[in-house]
Formats: structure tokens, C-alpha cells, sequence
């Protein structure tokens, strides 16, 4: 059985985050460090919004600020979200991994098998769905809509029908970051209260649109601990991946690298600003 890297790294700020999944990705195509899976919080809760996300159109910043939210720009693509009461997981492989397709969709239904095993686990009952044919996408598209979980990708981990976890992937130096939330439990009314819209009737459109599909542990009757979830979603990962974790540190050189992102690149205003 192949030995990856497992890293907790607990609860950091947003740009600290960013900064440490980049950093791995970075020694991982070097060949420094394993194929790793790292499990995260974040203080103070974040609004993410991905990489080609317009910050200053579609987040209502006077309302983050008031409400003391972090704020980030996430390498990978997507949708904002709202990192709060969740465990956040990454996963760093390369592209050339036995394991991994070259397709993105593919690999990330490769990789999402450790958050459905995860998920059984912890006793949900999950399942991998196909959204290849127009029906699918359908019953799940929502057009219009800057927040994430509510449109499934062409592959998706759905709880009794609904989103529970949202997932990015972005490849660089021939490697692959794929990184998500897994909800323990969510406010909608915040994630959208500081996202700007046209019209309140707008979204209050959304919101009742992001309630229909997406869904927490807490909104399906169960109250799971951050702790009881990464030690869920390490089996899961194990399990769904046939690999064994284990747990280490991140090395010298990519702290040392983590703190360089955090100066050049997550902590400033031309990265999170940049469009």
C-alpha cells in the first residue's frame, strides 16, 4: 500500500491558508515531499472567492469588514464561499500519479472518492453522481449565482440529493491542488449578506435557490465536531484513495515558502484585488 503525507495544520488565517497548499504544491512537483492530504481550519472565518471571481463586483466589502470576516483570492476556480463552521481539505498528487487520469473531471472523481468514503464513515449515506447527460445538469444548474455549492461539477459527492461539499482543482508544475469545504453546518443568510447583488429580490432568489441544494452534517441531523470529521475523512481517504496516511509536518523549506506567499502574493491587495 503507498504511504502519502497527512498534515494538520489547525485553524490559520486565510492568507496563511492559500499560502500553505501552494507551498506543497510547489515542493511536491520537486519532488521534496509525498503526495499529501492536509485538513484545515480558518480564523477568523473567510469569504473566499475564486481565481477568476471579479472581488470588487461581486463582494459587498463594507459588509465583510462590519461582520469581521477574513478575505482571500483561492488559486483554484469557482465560486465564493464562506469558510467557517466546515473542515476544509486539500489534496496535492502529480498529474503523472498511476492513480490519476489526465482528465480534470476524471481525476476529480478519483480524488472526491476519499470525501464519499469519508462520508460513510461518518454515517451519511453518499453517492458519486454522473452530471454528463443535460438532466442532470439541469436539475442542478443555477445561473447567475456567485456562491459556491450551488452548481455541482460534471462529478458530484451528493448527500440524500443535495451538495455537502464543494471542490476546486487547479493543476501547476504538472501537479495537481484539489482543494474543498466539507460542511459541518453553514449560514446561509451570512455567505449571502456579503455577496452584492442587483436587488435584494435577487437574492433572496439565490438564497432560497442555494437552500435547495446545498445542505450541512447539522441541516441532515447530525452534530459532528471538527475532530470526529478529520478523523472520519483520514479513514475515508485512505479507504477511497488504497493508500495509508501519515501523519507529519510541513518541511524548512516550504514554511520558509509559506511565508514568502504570504508577503508576495495571498497577503496583498494585487493578488486579492487583481480583477
Amino acid at each position: 500500500m503507498e504511504t502519502w503525507r497527512l498534515l494538520h495544520t489547525g485553524y490559520s488565517d486565510p492568507a496563511v491558508n492559500m499560502a500553505v497548499d501552494e507551498a506543497i504544491l510547489h515542493a511536491n512537483s520537486r519532488g521534496l515531499v509525498p503526495p499529501t492530504v492536509r485538513f484545515y481550519g480558518w480564523n477568523p472565518p473567510t469569504l473566499s472567492i475564486g481565481y477568476f471571481q471579479r472581488a470588487t463586483k461581486e463582494v459587498d466589502f463594507d459588509a465583510l469588514r462590519a461582520q469581521g470576516l477574513g478575505f482571500v483570492r483561492r488559486p483554484t476556480g469557482g465560486r465564493a464561499v464562506l469558510h467557517d463552521k466546515e473542515l476544509t481539505y486539500s489534496v496535492i498528487v502529480p498529474e503523472s500519479h498511476p492513480m490519476m487520469p489526465t482528465s480534470i473531471n476524471e481525476s476529480y472523481r478519483i480524488l472526491s472518492m476519499g470525501l464519499l468514503e469519508g462520508f460513510r464513515e461518518l454515517g451519511f449515506s453518499a453517492e458519486m453522481v454522473s452530471l454528463a447527460d443535460e438532466e442532470e445538469k439541469k436539475k442542478f444548474e443555477t445561473l447567475g449565482s456567485a456562491a459556491c455549492f450551488d452548481s455541482p461539477s460534471w462529478y458530484e459527492l451528493v448527500v440524500e440529493g443535495r451538495k455537502v461539499a464543494g471542490s476546486a482543482q487547479v493543476r501547476q508544475q504538472h501537479t495537481i491542488l484539489q482543494h474543498g469545504s466539507i460542511l459541518l453546518d453553514i449560514d446561509v443568510e451570512q455567505l449571502f449578506s456579503v455577496l452584492s447583488y442587483s436587488s435584494e429580490r435577487t437574492r433572496e432568489r439565490m438564497v432560497r435557490m442555494f437552500r435547495d441544494k446545498a445542505v450541512s452534517m447539522k441541516d441532515l441531523g447530525r452534530d459532528v465536531t471538527y475532530e470526529e470529521a478529520v478523523d472520519g475523512f483520514t479513514k475515508g481517504f485512505e479507504k477511497g484513495l488504497g493508500i495509508s496516511l501519515v501523519p507529519a509536518g510541513l518541511t524548512p523549506e516550504e514554511q520558509a515558502h509559506v511565508e514568502q506567499l504570504v508577503a508576495e502574493k495571498y497577503g496583498t491587495e494585487s493578488w486579492n484585488f487583481k480583477k
